[in-house]
């Protein structure tokens, strides 16, 4: 029996109506729930729920494949698990987009991201306007606001345009440069990982990496359901973890959501 597990059944106030939310758990392992990250401490100046990203310097995001999806071919709303290493759930993320938008725009459409903890408190949202993705028009590129806690803006990630290659610019609350990322030239591949590198502002020394792990011929070729795999210092700070998860969403509807043909889709930088 559950019922007494800290946040079992617990949903985040005020979120939006029709946003589905699994009941968040806390179980030991071996009895087949959900085995979250322990909460550690807060530190001083950290926002709210961010401190589970000051003990890890790896984070693993699985999309969860939507059979209704899959059957109909309609876009449903996407959902995700960010994990730590040692497969504790860390977050839940869940996409509340409306479905006009989402069979109307696709991949490019505007979200809103809500990225809850064990306790079903939204700690980080995302929110991703309606820009034109096409690379004639350069001065209407892809932007990313990072709030931590919802709200509160913490970071942003930008779009930058280059002929040849898809980059980014990752900004503090204060619009400052903080890091750059750089993806490869052509963004598809077959049996292997996709790596976007995470460099200092100079694009000189090396800091992270967001890489989009490959799946399997199957579920590359009949889901949008991808995987992710972010790396970071253990020292970064943590709002600057929270915006580089929400580079990984950016990227994922960028370049991996699949377009209405039901193939790979090509990002446009």
């Amino acid at each position: 029996n559950n019922a007494g597990a800290p946040g079992a059944g617990v949903y985040p106030v005020g979120m939006p109506a029709g946003l589905v939310v699994p009941p968040m758990q806390n179980q030991p392992p071996g009895n087949g729930g959900v085995i979250w990250m322990p909460a550690p401490p807060p530190p001083l100046y950290c926002p709210p729920g961010l401190e589970y990203l000051t003990q890890i310097d790896q984070i693993l995001i699985h999309q969860q494949i939507e059979l209704l999806e899959i059957i109909t071919g309609f876009e449903t709303n996407n959902k995700y698990e960010i994990k730590n290493t040692l497969g504790q759930r860390v977050y839940f993320a869940a996409e509340d987009t409306d479905c006009c938008t989402r069979n109307c725009c696709g991949p490019s459409r505007p979200f809103n991201i809500h990225i809850l903890d064990n306790l079903g408190r939204e700690v980080i949202n995302l929110q991703r306007p309606l820009r034109c993705s096409s690379c004639c028009f350069p001065c209407c590129l892809q932007e990313l606001e990072v709030q931590a806690p919802p709200g509160t803006p913490v970071g942003y990630v930008v779009q930058n345009w280059h002929p040849c290659l898809p980059k980014f610019t990752i900004q503090d609350e204060k619009r400052t440069d903080v890091l750059k990322i750089i993806g490869p030239c052509v963004v598809c591949s077959c049996c292997a990982d996709i790596n976007f590198e995470v460099k200092s502002i100079d694009e000189t020394v090396p800091v992270g990496r967001i890489s989009k792990q490959w799946t399997g011929f199957v579920k590359e070729a009949f889901t949008d359901a991808d995987n992710f795999g972010i790396t970071f210092p253990m020292d970064l700070d943590v709002k600057m973890k929270a915006v580089m998860i929400g580079a990984c969403f950016l990227i994922d509807f960028m370049f991996f959501e699949h377009g209405a043909d039901n193939k790979q889709r090509a990002g446009v930088w």
